[in-house]
């Protein structure tokens, strides 16, 4: 699961924060399965790989939202 900062209390309360985060989690999740298993064939080196562009993403756009958030919200 990704870390959250101190900073991003507002993320309990947010329902597209929340979804990028369970995005996140499903990410992971599949990206273990494929990490745990004693064989990898080529598609599942394949979807390692697309799994690990996709988290990235949903990471890039978290860390997005957090700014968004910061900068609406100053303190």
């Amino acid at each position: 699961m990704l870390q959250r900062n101190p900073g991003d209390f507002y993320s309990q309360d947010d329902l597209e924060y929340r979804k990028l985060e369970e995005q996140h989690d499903r990410y992971e999740a599949e990206l273990l399965k494929i990490e745990q298993s004693e064989f990898h064939s080529a598609e599942d080196l394949l979807e390692e790989v697309r799994l690990k562009k996709l988290k990235l993403k949903v990471k890039d756009e978290m860390l997005a939202f957090a700014q968004r958030h910061r900068l609406a919200h100053p303190a």
